[in-house]
């Protein structure tokens, strides 16, 4: 690599003398559509304390000690 980060040698080389423009031409849109290797980093899981789910308010069952238990964490 050159001082500034870019690369010295060529990324791509035609090695057929018969390659036409076009044929050049779709062979770079082919790889260019692939992209990257890495893509989009993955994402990361949701922490348990900002889940959806605990904004819903679960069933209060009753019987001994339901009220007790409706204003205890789970």
């Amino acid at each position: 690599m050159s001082p500034d980060g870019e690369q010295d040698h060529p990324v791509l080389r035609v090695v057929t003398p018969d390659a036409t423009p076009e044929e050049v031409a779709a062979l770079v849109a082919v790889l260019s559509a692939l992209g990257t290797a890495g893509g989009e980093p993955p994402r990361r899981p949701r922490p348990s304390w900002n889940h959806p789910a605990r904004a819903v308010r679960q069933p209060h069952h009753a019987g001994p000690g339901g009220w007790r238990a409706s204003g205890l964490p789970r």
